[in-house]
């Protein structure tokens, strides 16, 4: 048998949300007082009243909704089924890490494709522009998105035309991997040119995601909430190239204010309006001036430790707050300790008692070339491996 399409938990939230007026912020509170989806869903109108933001009349109205929701939970399931996708709800556990982590998290996502939120994808990026790029934006998309993904990040995107789809596809033809966030449902495809963009992700190079019922349409009003989504979903957001009043603009505003994420801009010239978006973020020191991938991987360091370390959460629930500093590395890090170190990483370790190409890591350790290069990525980070040229060796 295949993959379910929903778990139950799912199938109790995904119930929640298409009760209109509830919302993200609305089913977490009612989570919380009643101890699940289904608590919730059995819970009495004078009850539900009780919980803070739902009053009488949204106490009524969910009700009512939920009373009559198990058809169109029903219907929403074929739906998902029918396009090859899966549910994965905020209590199931491939649900994204980061994401989950930030108030307002999508009760449910809707996945084509597939998240491997612990393994493969456990580092994301996101990149963001404009629709409406140069020339030079998906030159430098391609080359940042191509390195990242090549060290072992996951690049997320919204899936737009410009800069969004260049990312995509440079992640893929690096062979990493990479994330659409979309700001309709999947049945739709918006724009309708990257049906085979999303057709290539979903089969084995990535996941398709939305949080919006199947059928929802592209419409203006749903990509501010697709962007706070992009950025919760990574460590860092790197903006390419944005205009004034650009989507990424938002994307990067919110994480800075709301998730605590490191945001990072390419300049471009100082007189083209492609780039006066990006060039803002960075004279108002919102955003850091990168020019290479390694200097995006420079200002993940911090973000990684902590998420390393089980304390990311902590980390960035208050954005206006410093960020507490790590412990620096874990106990035991002296050259060529495995202590506090997963079962591959350690590996690795283990085979860098002289410098070693990432062919010669592979073949010594005997474990996938894409989990080498992502778990290679974490350990320079950590400041356990450190690289010179093409090899690598211990720090």
């Amino acid at each position: 048998m295949g993959r379910p399409v929903a778990s139950d938990a799912a199938r109790d939230l995904l119930r929640l949300t298409l009760i209109k007026g509830l919302g993200p912020v609305r089913i977490a509170r009612l989570v919380e007082a009643f101890g699940s989806a289904r608590g919730v869903l059995s819970a009495s109108p004078r009850d539900l009243a009780t919980v803070r933001g739902i009053g009488d009349v949204m106490a009524r109205r969910a009700a009512e909704g939920m009373r009559s929701a198990d058809a169109a939970v029903d219907d929403e399931l074929r739906k998902i089924a029918d396009a090859g996708a899966h549910v994965v709800s905020i209590e199931d556990e491939g649900y994204p890490e980061l994401l989950g982590q930030v108030p307002g998290a999508p009760p449910v996502l809707m996945v084509r494709g597939a998240l491997r939120s612990s393994t493969d994808d456990r580092h994301p990026v996101a990149m963001v522009g404009s629709r409406s790029c140069t020339a030079y934006g998906v030159e430098q998309a391609e080359r940042f998105a191509g390195v990242l993904a090549r060290s072992g990040l996951t690049v997320v995107s919204g899936g737009a035309r410009g800069i969004d789809a260049a990312a995509h596809r440079a992640a893929m033809r690096s062979g990493g991997r990479t994330i659409a966030v979309l700001g309709c449902g999947l049945a739709r495809c918006y724009p309708p040119e990257h049906a085979e963009l999303y057709d290539a992700i979903a089969d084995g190079r990535g996941a398709v995601i939305s949080e919006l019922p199947m059928d929802t349409p592209p419409d203006a009003q749903n990509f501010p909430a697709r962007n706070r989504i992009i950025s919760a979903l990574a460590l860092g957001v790197l903006v390419i190239e944005a205009g004034e009043g650009s989507g990424a603009l938002i994307t990067a505003r919110h994480a800075v204010e709301d998730h605590g994420r490191e945001v990072m801009a390419l300049p471009g010239r100082a007189d083209s309006n492609a780039s006066k978006g990006s060039l803002e973020l960075i004279r108002e020191g919102a955003a850091a001036l990168v020019t290479e991938p390694a200097h995006v991987i420079e200002q993940l360091e911090r973000a990684a430790r902590h998420q390393f370390q089980g304390t990311h959460g902590a980390m960035t629930a208050d954005p206006s707050r410093p960020v507490p500093p790590t412990s620096g590395e874990p106990t035991g890090s002296k050259a060529g300790s495995t202590a506090g170190l997963s079962g591959v990483q350690a590996a690795i370790v283990h085979v860098l008692g002289e410098p070693r190409t990432l062919d010669q890591i592979v073949r010594g350790t005997g474990i996938d070339a894409g989990a080498v290069r992502a778990e290679l990525t974490m350990l320079e980070v950590l400041g356990r491996v450190r690289r010179s040229g093409a090899t690598f060796e211990r720090a």
